[in-house]
């Protein structure tokens, strides 16, 4: 019997020899399958847990975005209400009245004059405009001074003003207070985003550099990289670098909102100038003033609103010659210029100023020149001078100012259909009216509402306030509901993710390579313009996967 079984083993060897090496070769088929779909789902779930910690950091810096500018928009508006006194105008009005009431009541008591109806009824309007003004406004502490003082000097006697002329500076005031807060809301509301987000892009990519180049054996995770200088230099992951450049919102907190309020006055007085505080307005007339003082700041098309236009007057020759220049609408008001750049960082505390002992300690003759230390902008190899470049760079695009027309938007258009519409016009609110009693039932008293403009006044007088230091900050959560702002905020945090090694390791260096290096600058806003609400749908759907 053993002699038959191998026999028969002999005779049917070759297959069982094949059919080993099929199931040898099925069973390595299986692994390499159940391997790949095992790598497969691992790369998935590494990708998605990646979007998730991208779309995390995204979301919080944009809450730090918000964070920041409330903390740093008092500071500005504490600069603009103490520019613009507009309590201390009305209450030299109430002081004018008060005196006015005082000589009337001695002359009625002497018998010497009948008041007529005429003025009487005038100075009852006039007092119930002041009364608005008292009960609606706020007095800011800075504005507080003795009635015979100037300009917060004691003793010094303020110019006489007559009733009319106060009223015209209440009015210029008020108006050009308000929107010069809106604007700058607005302004530090952009600089803030695109500071923010590119030092979080940075520091995003310092941290996916270290996580590559970090050792697989090693389970820790390190999210800074701490032996590559190289990868601190090129992504500006560095403390120091951070701290100058978020300092460089000090030019519009106390520079660039001067700009802002000489423009905005220039507009309002040519707009509002005209017009009489007892003159009824309606409420569609108050927004077309509103968009035109807007027109004049801004510019009435997007190549008005994106460059400033200027000319200059030279003599070549003996022959005079006149030519047109433009020059960059919002950067002046946003960054210093290069030479103003060391100023900035030595008023904010991040440059130590040499004291008068140091710098008269070391004497020079009077024939050798003192050395001047070289100007910071000279610098333009550090991490600091290429953030600077691209934030103006950004500030000087078309985005910006299409997304800065947004929120402009946003911003009056909450001025004028909630606050104003609701106190001085007494409308209903048009966001609590229901959607299906809007349709059925048309708003026509909006079109023949009528209100003072001295009501008016007062209501802006008061929302001046809110825009500065409201709590909370309507202004600033309407500025949060425009979704291009945060699309805006994602170009930039997902600009410059292509790059390349150089040598051949991660530790060896990294190069960044970017589509806004490789098109010209030109070329590309032309492209940009055209198509940005699909570049920015297409940037935040790769940002929240």
């Amino acid at each position: 019997m053993i002699t038959s079984t191998r026999r028969w083993l002999r005779r049917n060897r070759t297959n069982f020899a094949i059919g080993a090496g099929v199931l040898g070769v099925g069973y390595l088929a299986g692994q390499y399958v159940l391997s790949k779909i095992a790598e497969t789902r691992q790369r998935l779930s590494e990708d998605r847990v990646a979007k998730e910690i991208l779309r995390r950091r995204f979301q919080q810096n944009q809450e730090d975005c918000t964070i920041t500018v409330l903390a740093l928009l008092p500071t500005a508006a504490e600069n603009i209400l103490q520019a613009l006194p507009v309590e201390r105008i009305t209450q030299d009005l109430q002081q004018k009245k008060a005196e006015r009431l005082g000589r009337s009541t001695g002359t009625l008591d002497g018998g010497s004059l009948n008041p007529s109806s005429g003025p009487s009824s005038v100075a009852d309007e006039d007092g119930r405009s002041l009364a608005s003004f008292q009960s609606e406004g706020y007095v800011h502490t800075s504005q507080i001074t003795a009635s015979g003082s100037s300009n917060g000097i004691p003793g010094a006697q303020r110019p006489t003003k007559s009733k009319a002329q106060l009223w015209n500076d209440l009015k210029i005031s008020s108006i050009t207070r308000a929107f010069t807060l809106l604007y700058t809301l607005s302004l530090l509301t952009l600089l803030t985003r695109v500071q923010l987000n590119l030092l979080g892009r940075r520091n995003y990519l310092s941290s996916v550099v270290s996580m590559a180049s970090h050792s697989p054996q090693d389970p820790t995770i390190s999210l800074e990289n701490l032996d590559d200088d190289l990868a601190e230099q090129t992504y500006g992951n560095d403390f120091e670098t951070n701290r100058k450049f978020l300092t460089f919102s000090w030019w519009l907190l106390h520079r660039g909102w001067r700009d802002v309020t000489a423009k905005v006055e220039t507009g309002v007085k040519a707009v509002f100038g005209p017009l009489n505080p007892r003159e009824d307005i309606h409420l569609e007339k108050l927004s077309a003033l509103i968009l035109e003082v807007r027109r004049k700041v801004e510019g009435a098309t997007p190549e008005e609103r994106r460059w400033e236009a200027g000319s200059i007057s030279i003599t070549v020759m003996s022959c005079p010659a006149h030519f047109h220049l433009r020059s960059h609408k919002w950067l002046p008001y946003l960054l210093p210029p290069q030479d103003q750049e060391e100023l900035v960082l030595r008023e904010s505390g991040m440059l130590k100023t040499p004291s008068p002992t140091q710098s008269a300690s070391v004497p020079f003759p009077p024939s050798s020149p003192a050395p001047t230390s070289p100007p910071f902008a000279s610098s333009t190899t550090t991490p600091l001078r290429r953030l600077i470049d691209e934030t103006s760079d950004l500030i000087d695009s078309p985005i910006f100012t299409q997304i800065l027309t947004l929120l402009l938007d946003t911003t009056f258009s909450h001025l004028t259909d909630h606050q104003i519409r609701t106190e001085a016009y007494t409308l209903p609110d048009p966001s609590s009216i229901p959607p299906v009693q809007e349709v059925q039932i048309p708003d026509l008293d909006s079109g023949l509402a009528k209100a003072k403009l001295a009501n008016i006044l007062a209501v802006v007088t008061k929302q001046a306030h809110a825009i500065g230091s409201g709590v909370p900050n309507r202004y600033a959560q309407a500025i949060e509901g425009v979704k291009e702002l945060e699309a805006f905020a994602a170009v930039i945090y997902s600009s410059h993710f292509e790059f390349e090694a150089l040598g051949e390791g991660v530790g060896s260096g990294m190069k960044e390579v970017s589509r806004q290096e490789e098109i010209p600058m030109e070329k590309k806003e032309v492209g940009v313009v055209g198509a940005a609400t699909d570049v920015f749908e297409d940037v935040w759907g790769k940002i929240t996967g």
